[in-house]
Parts: structure tokens; C-alpha cells; sequence
């Protein structure tokens, strides 16, 4: 795992982003050296948290397993990512028609992903008591597990944050004949490249600790670095895609455009896992309780519609 994850992130984090970069935005060197010492610090910082809240995902779910942990996580992450930027960069008024409209939306959304994962905690139909995680961490980790989770939850949404507040960079990449719709993409690679450093850490650790380097240096076949390029490309054009949606929008996209693109995240997770035959076998219940949810998160895209002037 630790091979296939550090091959995404190469691919995602570091090398991808820069490509784009360099094949979109004239004058690319310029945006960053006229870009304030402030904006940069604090992109970096929003990038660190956002790496780090990746993280601490991967270790919170082995103690409370993977519905809650999914729940707990992009229940926050949607929240957080949602309502600081609708208050902090756009300034919305949450009790005016707008920011009614756009809370609701996203205290459905919590509901719709709530409903969603305890339907696979159901499917799952694991025992709590006296039963030992994929790791052979012990149940009574359980809050150690939800304290994990809930700040990962905290500090996944910095990806959202540091493209809100990191309209100095979009500014000036327009400023300097990017197109508009381009013009996230040096903040993408720039945010992008404190994640890298988090899980790059990791990996060769866990590679170093495992004496399997060398194998991951040498022996990686073209297959598997072919896969790890497409993990990479796909997760990045997704963002891409987010940040030319959000700048779209308006004033409120990146509060808009997140709660939206967090309600798909489950949605299309929950649509696959049926596709695979994940549900197989399940019985109604579960499939009854991850429908509902699955419609309420479509509701919920249209309640957070509602709130673009």
C-alpha cells in the first residue's frame, strides 16, 4: 500500500500539478514572485493542514472503522470547508436568504452522508464489542479513533480554505494572461505540494521500515507507476475541475462549489459500491437507509443551488 501511495502522490501531488502549471498559466514564475510572502505562508500552511488532516483520516478509521470514520470526516470537512469561507471571504450574512439557503443545504448534506455510512456501518454488520480493528488495535482505542477522525475532519477542509483565501494568487495568474478559468491552477500546485511532503514522509518511512525501498526504486513494474499516474491525474482533475466550477459561481463558490462537490463524493462512492456489487447480499434495510441517504444528498445540491444569486 505504501508503494501505491507513494506513487499517487508523486504523480498527484508534485508532478502533475507543476505540468499543468507550466502548460496553462503564462508567466507562471512572475505570479509567485509577486505574490505576497503572507499569501504564500499561509497557503503552505493550509496545504500542511490539509496533508496532515489526510493522514490522521488513515489512522482514525482503523479504530472506529470505516462508515463512522467516513461519516465523522467529510461530515466536518463539508461543514467546515462550507461555512468558514461563506463567512470569512464572502461575508454572507448566514441569516439572510442566501446563507439560509446554503446552511440548510449543508446540514442536509450531513444528514444525507450520516444516513450513507451508517448504511454500510449496517452492511458491514461488525460487532463492537470485544473485536479488534484490521490493524489489531484494540476496541478500546474507540476514542482515541474519534478524536483522530474529528481532527482530521477539522483539518481536511484546508484544501478549500487555502483556495478561498487564496485569491491574491488567482488575481494575479488573470493578471498576468491566464485565463480565467485557469487561474486556480497555480494555487492548486502550490497548495499542493505540502500534501506531498506529508505523505511522501509517510511512505518512505513505512518503505524504509519495511526494507521494501529498494523493491519500489528497482522492481516497480510500468503497470503499477501507469496506475499510480492515473490515481494521480484523475484526483487532480477533479480538483482542477472544482476550482473552475467554484471560480464560476461567483462570490460564494467556494462554499457553494464544496458542499456540492462533497454531496457527489458520497453519492458517486455509493453508486459505484452498488455497480461493483458491494450491496450484494446486504438485505433491505441497509439498502433502504443508503437510498434515503442518497436522496437526501441530492436534495441537499439543490438547497445549496439556491443560495447562487
Amino acid at each position: 500500500m505504501g508503494n501505491t501511495w507513494l506513487g499517487f502522490s508523486i504523480f498527484g501531488y508534485l508532478v502533475f500539478p507543476w505540468v499543468v502549471a507550466l502548460l496553462t498559466v503564462p508567466h507562471l514564475p512572475e505570479v509567485f514572485v509577486n505574490t505576497s510572502r503572507a499569501t504564500l505562508a499561509w497557503t503552505f500552511l493550509w496545504g500542511l493542514g490539509w496533508g496532515l488532516g489526510g493522514l490522521l483520516f488513515s489512522l482514525g478509521v482503523n479504530y472506529v472503522g470505516l462508515a463512522l470514520g467516513f461519516a465523522i470526516v467529510i461530515g466536518l470537512t463539508a461543514a467546515v470547508g462550507t461555512l468558514i469561507p461563506l463567512v470569512l471571504v464572502s461575508h454572507v450574512d448566514l441569516a439572510s436568504a442566501q446563507g439560509t439557503f446554503v446552511v440548510s443545504g449543508t446540514v442536509v448534506a450531513l444528514l444525507g452522508i450520516a444516513l450513507c455510512s451508517w448504511a454500510g456501518k449496517l452492511r458491514e454488520n461488525e460487532s463492537v464489542n470485544n473485536q479488534e480493528t484490521s490493524d489489531g488495535a484494540p476496541r478500546r482505542s474507540f476514542g482515541l479513533g474519534m478524536l483522530l477522525c474529528v481532527l482530521s475532519g477539522l483539518l481536511c477542509p484546508c484544501g478549500n480554505l487555502g483556495f478561498a483565501f487564496g485569491l491574491e494568487v488567482r488575481a494575479l495568474a488573470t493578471r498576468w494572461g491566464t485565463t480565467p478559468q485557469y487561474s486556480s491552477i497555480p494555487l492548486w500546485a502550490f497548495l499542493t505540494f505540502p500534501p506531498f511532503i506529508c505523505n511522501a514522509a509517510v511512505c518512505v518511512y513505512l518503505l524504509l521500515r519495511k526494507r521494501s525501498l529498494p523493491r519500489f526504486l528497482l522492481h516497480g513494474t510500468r503497470r503499477n507507476f501507469l496506475l499510480a499516474a492515473s490515481m494521480g491525474a484523475m484526483w487532480l482533475g477533479g480538483m482542477i475541475l472544482y476550482g473552475m466550477g467554484a471560480s464560476m459561481l461567483g462570490a460564494i463558490g467556494s462554499s457553494i462549489g464544496w458542499a456540492i462537490a462533497m454531496s457527489l463524493m458520497v453519492l458517486v462512492a455509493n453508486l459505484w459500491g452498488l455497480l461493483a456489487g458491494e450491496w450484494r447480499g446486504a438485505g433491505w434495510r441497509p439498502l433502504r437507509m443508503m437510498s434515503t441517504g442518497l436522496v437526501i444528498l441530492v436534495a441537499a445540491m439543490f438547497m445549496v443551488g439556491l443560495g447562487i444569486k
